[in-house]
């Protein structure tokens, strides 16, 4: 599975550690457009694998990770670059979208 499931006690240390930018998928189960979301974000990860890391953060389980982020509405995207977010996209989006997004933020090709 290319995409990570982070709790609270592991956000910072995997975030702050990690050489590639990151893409965090703020969601939650009750989150009709996350369940849209959560089948594309997985291909997508996979289609940047090695160039961008992907992972989720339930607001459930880790609220804390959430307020800090300020996130308000979900599904919300934050892309993070050496612990810090450089871009933000509120809602789901469709595969090419998301992939054009994350070229264009996180200056990577596929």
């Amino acid at each position: 599975m290319m995409v990570r499931e982070l709790k609270s006690s592991e956000f910072d240390e995997f975030v702050g550690g990690s050489e590639l930018p990151v893409v965090v998928d703020f969601w939650a189960e009750w989150c009709p457009p996350c369940k849209f979301l959560a089948p594309i974000f997985e291909k997508v990860a996979e289609r940047f694998a090695g160039k961008v890391e992907f992972v989720k953060v339930n607001v459930d389980v880790a609220p804390d990770i959430a307020a800090r982020f300020s996130i308000h509405a979900i599904p919300t995207l934050v892309l993070l670059k050496g612990g810090k977010e450089v871009a933000r996209q509120e809602g789901a989006l469709p595969e090419e979208a998301l992939v054009e997004w994350i070229k264009n933020k996180a200056d990577v090709q596929e």
